[in-house]
């Protein structure tokens, strides 16, 4: 008995070969291991690659032309492919062509060193009977150039080779009957446009139908001679190559000059896009070719997640493929060249802010909300953005170093949306005030203020409330406070005496954003709406208010309006009650525009104001002599 004997125990009769269903794993391997039948041209045409670079180093003397072309015919639902290459010998058939796995690219760049052959697995080939019915490949050897053989396949399972006459020159012709499903592929309009993307790199000339100039035609800046205006050619490919947005501006990807073996060869190039913003959508968009060939149309992981302008092109021998040579392995090459991504971008972009300043005004306006984020991401972007990346504020958008000069030295940022008494509180101090809950601003200026050694008001925290609202001269007595809390203070908002700017500015009713995430996060809906890990958190940190105080009403002791009620009351005067009324209704009126405000009623409040007009109005001395307007609406001796 051998059981549980490791295989190389096992005594030879009692081993058995595993069985191979060759008609299911062709089935599995061209049907299932790419994403798109698009593959199959891009599999075709780097084989075809692949023959001329190999006949070019078979044969270096022998003066061919290199040439790729693609032939579609709609009505015979059939696409060519057709190559001046090295060729095939009937024995290479069977070896290469018929046996899966079996890739003579793959030796020939292990035996050669040369990085220019793309083939690795010996599967690409596969790839044409997962969009045809039929595939006839006709083909001639350089090494015997009197020879024909055409193999013919239909489902890849099972083939056929037999002797045809020799083509005219050397080289190989894939003919693929097309399945109903993918006819649209005969199409050679489509076929320019798919072939344009997939072989832009490639350094030999790929032609479809009759056309005489080749869909891989673009001048490529990185493998261009240095003199000229370099700008000029990136901005060019930039706009060719660039999908959905115009490119702003565009930065090569170097490697450095001692790439280690361990790092990146990557080149290319890379864009900021005049495209969306990334606080609501991540348009990152970079393209990955290896040697030449497109090997992964949406690598976007290899850009930083703050970039999400960024769109590019780069291309590299050092990357490795997945089977399916539609992603990569996420090895030491693939984080060197992250890296090396994140290193392009911040030299770009200082680049461009140093060279271009028109320019770089124009990325900033468009992309300010996400250069915010990008900055506190990396410490060089920072350096180069605290000073010049707009921020959202109540007077539009201004630097953080506006916002400090206009503070008076301070930075004065909001926790909320704004809006209400808070607003008036912003319009009458005449400071602008940064939206605290856009994206990215409070963090980035925090950090600002840290850069700067500057102080920052955050208004709506508890810190930022002692920054603004400071203790009276003298403690307010009991009995006034009480009565003032009474006259002024709806439920849930607590009375705060206190001394701020202007003078002229009464009370300011701020709300407790604590409260007011405590009261969104034990709604009965909000187990549907927040994950409960983030739910969780939320409710720890609410755990040390209880929800009571809404709002904090801080009453201005240095307003005189204030003082005079104030003795009004303690002289016993009628008209206090009265005076003390039309301050709640501006509160309540003021409050209104501030959505979820604890301010009271709107409408009692405008008929609150009329009573007590009406009521100061009845307590006027009798017999007051009525003063008559001046022609400009003013009263004389005004």
């Amino acid at each position: 008995m051998s059981e549980g004997l490791p295989p190389d125990r096992v005594p030879a009769e009692d081993l058995r070969t595993t069985e191979v269903d060759l008609g299911g794993l062709v089935n599995v391997l061209a049907t299932h291991l790419y994403s798109t039948p698009l593959v199959a041209l891009r599999e075709l045409v780097q084989n075809a690659h692949d023959s001329h670079t190999r006949r070019l180093l078979e044969d270096p003397d022998g003066g061919h032309r290199p040439l790729i072309r693609v032939r579609g015919d709609i009505d015979r639902r059939t696409v060519g492919i057709e190559d001046t290459g090295a060729g095939l010998t009937e024995p290479e058939i069977h070896a290469y062509l018929a046996t899966v796995g079996t890739g003579y690219t793959r030796m020939l760049r292990e035996l050669t060193g040369n990085q220019e052959l793309i083939g690795a697995f010996g599967l690409g080939f596969l790839s044409a009977f997962s969009v045809a019915d039929e595939v006839v490949v006709t083909t001639t050897s350089h090494r015997e150039p009197g020879l024909g053989h055409r193999y013919r396949s239909h489902g890849g399972e099972q083939y056929s080779v037999e002797r045809v006459a020799a083509r005219p020159l050397p080289g190989t012709v894939v003919e693929l009957s097309l399945k109903a499903e993918h006819a649209h592929l005969a199409d050679e309009h489509a076929l320019r446009e798919v072939l344009g993307r997939y072989c832009v790199l490639l350094p030999i000339p790929v032609y479809v139908g009759d056309d005489e100039h080749p869909v891989n035609g673009v001048r490529v800046p990185w493998r261009q001679p240095s003199d000229g205006d370099q700008y000029a050619a990136r901005m060019r490919f930039a706009a060719a190559f660039g999908r959905r947005f115009e490119p702003l501006t565009a930065f090569p990807v170097q490697p450095a000059p001692d790439a280690a073996e361990d790092g990146t060869d990557a080149v290319g190039l890379l864009w900021v896009q005049d495209g969306g913003t990334y606080g609501s959508t991540d348009n990152r968009d970079l393209a990955v070719y290896l040697r030449g060939m497109l090997l992964a149309e949406d690598a976007r992981d290899l850009l930083p997640s703050w970039a999400g302008f960024i769109g590019g092109v780069v291309e590299s021998g050092r990357l490795t493929p997945t089977a399916s040579r539609e992603d990569l392995q996420r090895d030491g090459h693939y984080r060197a060249l992250q890296q090396a991504l994140a290193d392009a971008i911040v030299d770009g972009l200082y680049e461009t802010a140093r060279l271009r300043p028109a320019v770089w005004r124009r990325i900033l306006s468009r992309h300010g909300q996400d250069l915010l984020g990008a900055a506190l991401c990396d410490d060089r972007l920072f350096t180069l953005l605290a000073d010049d990346v707009p921020v959202p504020t109540s007077q539009g958008d201004l630097t953080a170093g506006a916002l400090r000069a206009a503070g008076g030295g301070a930075v004065h940022v909001a926790l909320g949306s704004g809006g209400g008494f808070e607003e008036m509180l912003y319009r009458a101090m005449q400071v602008p005030i940064a939206r605290g809950d856009r994206y990215a601003v409070l963090p980035f200026l925090r950090r600002y203020a840290q850069l700067r050694d500057c102080r920052i008001v955050e208004l709506g925290s508890e810190s930022g409330n002692r920054e603004l609202f400071r203790d009276p001269e003298r403690p307010l007595p009991a009995e006034e406070a009480a009565w003032l809390s009474g006259a002024l203070a709806d439920p849930g908002e607590q009375l705060v005496p206190a001394r701020f700017d202007p003078p002229g500015l009464p009370l300011v009713l701020v709300p407790d954003r604590e409260a007011e995430l405590k009261a969104r996060i034990e709604d009965d809906q909000a187990d549907a709406r927040i994950p409960s890990a983030a739910l969780r958190l939320a409710r720890a940190f609410t755990a040390r208010t209880d929800g009571e105080v809404k709002a904090r009403l801080y009453l201005n002791l240095a307003c005189p309006a204030v003082q005079d009620l104030l003795t009004a009351y303690r002289d016993g005067h009628t008209g206090s009650a009265t005076a003390a009324g039309l301050l709640r209704s501006l509160k309540v009126i003021m409050a209104a525009a501030s959505a979820g405000s604890s301010g009271g009623d709107l409408t009692a409040a405008l008929s609150g104001i009329g009573t007590a007009v009406s009521a100061l109005t009845a307590a006027l001395p009798e017999g007051l002599p009525a003063v008559p307007d001046s022609p400009d609406g003013l009263a004389d001796g005004a």
